[in-house]
């Protein structure tokens, strides 16, 4: 019983935070969360003018192709840099007794979350126009959306906790989600198996994420069964040893802070 209440406490203050940090974020703008758009939608812009125009990549269907891709990359990106500064950012909350600190990780990634989840309507539509009706595989794309959710806690777990003790780690993230955009296949075709660093691919947990959302939104296929297991895996691997950790060392925030 203790339990149950617990976590519906744990779920309204959850959703209680969201709000207000979507409510702050964008007070007295005119256009609002609409701002959130606004990157991505300038990327496909310029990735759409520059590899589908003037230095073209010849990717079937590609306006869909990397509209996905900044898409799905914004959130994660998103989410991963802000949310390594989700604990040394709420030094108020942390110290507040009682309060559940192990939400603020959560609370970064959802509210970037919110954001994708908007945008996805747009995503789906130019899928339609540029590709057609994607049919009965759209159905798994929330079953992608709970993946790639999966993943990007992990991460953010384990550094939101490692920024606490070691304040490099947000400059660190910062060049590694850079690092990263390169050599994930967001705005390129995959690597072939047979090119000497298709291991960047081939070990990269963002690529098998960006694989599964294209196969339903441009090809119009299910995911991979194989594909879906490796970041349910790997997410969950992953996502265990972050708690773990995080539960460790959490009594200790309030001191470093």
């Amino acid at each position: 019983m203790q339990a149950a209440l617990r976590y519906q406490h744990w779920r309204d203050l959850l959703i209680e935070l969201i709000a207000r940090d979507l409510k702050v974020r964008y007070q007295r703008s005119f256009i609002g969360i609409g701002w959130s758009l606004m990157k991505p939608l300038m990327q496909l812009a310029v990735f759409s003018l520059v590899f589908g125009l003037i230095l073209p990549l010849n990717i079937e269907h590609y306006t869909t192709f990397v509209f996905a891709g900044v898409l799905i990359w914004s959130w994660f990106s998103g989410a991963v840099g802000a949310g390594t500064n989700a604990i040394s950012s709420s030094k108020e909350l942390v110290r507040r007794p009682g309060f559940p600190v192990m939400l603020l990780p959560l609370l970064t990634v959802l509210g970037h979350g919110v954001h994708f989840v908007l945008a996805l309507p747009l995503v789906i539509i130019c899928a339609m126009i540029d590709v057609g009706l994607p049919g009965a595989p759209l159905l798994a794309l929330p079953v992608m959306v709970l993946l790639q959710l999966l993943l990007t806690v992990g991460l953010v777990y384990f550094l939101s906790a490692a920024h606490v003790f070691m304040r490099d780690t947000e400059h660190l993230v910062a060049l590694a989600l850079t690092v990263a955009f390169y050599v994930t296949p967001v705005f390129y075709r995959p690597i072939q198996k047979t090119h000497d660093l298709s291991y960047l691919n081939t070990w990269n947990p963002m690529a098998w994420v960006l694989e599964g959302y294209r196969a339903i939104l441009v090809y119009g296929e299910w995911p991979s069964l194989v594909t879906m297991g490796k970041i349910l895996a790997f997410g969950m691997v992953t996502l265990a040893a972050s708690l773990w950790w995080f539960a460790r060392v959490s009594p200790r925030f309030d001191e470093e802070l």
